[in-house]
């Protein structure tokens, strides 16, 4: 099957609070290969608060959540009685997943990186909150383009889960 990029409408203020609890549940269930990723997109836009400048991040579409899911009965159900969404973006009760062209659009992309390592290999980490760690990949997800490497954090092993583009073999 094939995963695509569907929206759910949520009550407003919701958007947060659906991602964590969709989080959470796909965990729980481990759900991890067929609800792929859960977005809440954002924009970063600069406003005026008491006279100075300051960046803040805005919702690009209050009231909404994108999910990049394969649709079956059972995701179906998980994502529609998720506390907070009042249902898909879609006629009746049926999800219609976004185009290529609205994904892009969206600044969404599907891009395969292509990489030179596999489980057991060490990497390092060179982006992200974990930046300058070393691990020994544990795991792979083709899907999600991520690998779940064992750290050493604290004096314990701590796997962390990392994108493709953020680690190098060393």
């Amino acid at each position: 099957m094939d995963a695509k990029w569907y929206v759910v409408h949520t009550y407003s203020g919701y958007e947060n609070k659906v991602k964590a609890n969709l989080d959470k549940t796909i965990e729980n269930r481990h759900l991890e290969d067929v609800i792929l990723e859960v977005r809440v997109p954002t924009l970063d836009v600069v406003e005026e608060r008491n006279g100075a400048m300051k960046q803040v991040e805005r919702k690009m579409f209050p009231g909404y959540v994108l999910i990049h899911m394969v649709m079956n009965d059972d995701t179906w159900f998980v994502v529609r009685n998720t506390r907070g969404v009042t249902g898909f973006v879609g006629p009746g009760s049926k999800p219609v997943p976004l185009t290529d062209l609205e994904i892009r659009s969206l600044g969404i992309k599907n891009v395969n990186i292509q990489v030179n390592f596999g489980v057991g290999d060490t990497v390092a980490v060179i982006d992200g909150a974990w930046k300058d760690m070393v691990g020994v990949i544990q795991s792979m997800n083709e899907a999600k383009q991520t690998v779940s490497i064992s750290v050493n954090l604290f004096g314990r092993e701590t796997p962390v889960e990392i994108g493709y583009s953020e680690v190098k073999k060393m």
